[in-house]
């Protein structure tokens, strides 16, 4: 009788881990990638301190693969559960599958009934360092599947440091609707992330929404994180500049300086004209110095910074001039996307037609 019961209660007990274990997420079928697969592609700031635990936390990281099999699951471990992953089967970039992360641990199936043959996949972080870091623990494929060679990667390269305009924020909002909600901030249709598709390029995004050169809605600046391989905050972690080499590099801040200098409650006291210029010229060089001779376009817009009154485009322009008579050898100019009218944060038809613009003109500037 004791035996029979002890019997059960193994059987129950095991039912009932299978059960979690389903639920949470955790089984992975026969096929498991792990993340450090040579066949595996990771572009951005990702942090291989643990190879099989990749950290992923800047926005417009990206994971890609070539695969065979009518299935595929990704599994995340993310800190905050506030993250969302475009997962793009295919290339089918219009109708991606995207994940909205849960906070620890799971797997996310992410296609099903796939034609027999072979598929690609790209997985790619449409969310910021607000949202906190995600490690990226693999794939499993179907039980005969496997991981082919994909092409080459991208030539050209362009490195982005922006604020919330870069990232995205609310860029899938409505016209009519607030900004704010996560699941609107879709960094693989701003303006960067268009720019760089447009010219077959890899590109590094290093945004973060609120922040500035002097002054950002929070207790660091772009002068503290832009260094940084994690984007969680401000923190220790630094980025090895020699590992990943721009052929251009594109800097769109000061929307946020232009918000708060004239706070005394924020910064004080409030900075003349020349304080802002040569906090510009300072920030600029300080990028020059980590890519040294490369091209830098700096732009500005298309929030209210760039609207007729505003002194924010002058400001930049005149820094600009500065570095050029300091340097005769700087290659940099500007770019301005011009303001609409339209007080919140651009949308997707405000990015592609700022992407046309910048597009353009690097394209002129490196004769792609």
């Amino acid at each position: 009788m004791c035996m029979k019961k002890n019997k059960n209660n193994r059987v129950l007990i095991f039912i009932l881990g299978v059960s979690f274990a389903l639920q949470s997420g955790i089984l992975f079928s026969a096929q498991h990638i792990k993340p450090d697969h040579k066949l595996i592609q990771y572009t951005g700031r990702v942090d291989f301190a643990n190879p099989n635990q990749p950290l992923i936390s800047w926005p417009g990281t990206s994971i890609k693969a070539k695969f065979t099999g009518d299935t595929l699951k990704v599994e995340l471990d993310d800190q905050e559960g506030k993250n969302y992953f475009n997962v793009i089967i295919d290339g089918n970039e219009q109708f991606p599958h995207v994940i909205q992360a849960k906070q620890g641990r799971h797997v996310y199936p992410v296609a099903y009934y796939l034609n027999d043959g072979e598929h690609t996949v790209e997985i790619y972080k449409r969310t910021e360092g607000h949202e906190g870091s995600t490690k990226f623990l693999g794939l499993a494929l179907a039980d005969h599947g496997k991981l082919l060679t994909l092409p080459a990667r991208p030539t050209r390269k362009i490195a982005f440091f922006g604020d919330s305009i870069t990232s995205g924020m609310g860029n899938e909002a409505p016209d009519n609707h607030d900004d704010k909600d996560l699941s609107d901030k879709n960094n693989y249709l701003a303006y960067g992330s268009i720019t760089a598709r447009n010219l077959h390029a890899e590109h590094h995004t290093v945004s973060l929404s609120g922040i500035g050169i002097m002054v950002s809605w929070f207790d660091f600046t772009m002068k503290e994180y832009f260094d940084q391989i994690n984007a969680a905050g401000n923190n220790n972690s630094r980025w090895d500049f020699t590992s990943w080499t721009p052929d251009i590099v594109v800097i769109n801040l000061f929307q946020n300086d232009s918000w708060l200098v004239t706070d005394p409650k924020v910064i004080s006291p409030i900075p003349a004209d020349e304080k802002i210029i040569q906090a510009y010229v300072d920030f600029i060089n300080t990028i020059r110095l980590h890519y040294p001779n490369k091209p830098i376009i700096c732009a500005l817009g298309s929030m209210n910074i760039t609207q007729t009154e505003s002194k924010w485009p002058n400001y930049v322009e005149t820094a600009v001039s500065r570095i050029k008579e300091m340097d005769s050898k700087a290659n940099i100019d500007t770019v301005l996307f011009e303001y609409t009218g339209y007080k919140k944060h651009p949308r997707v038809h405000q990015h592609q037609r700022n992407a046309e613009k910048l597009t353009e003109r690097i394209k002129a500037k490196l004769q792609w």
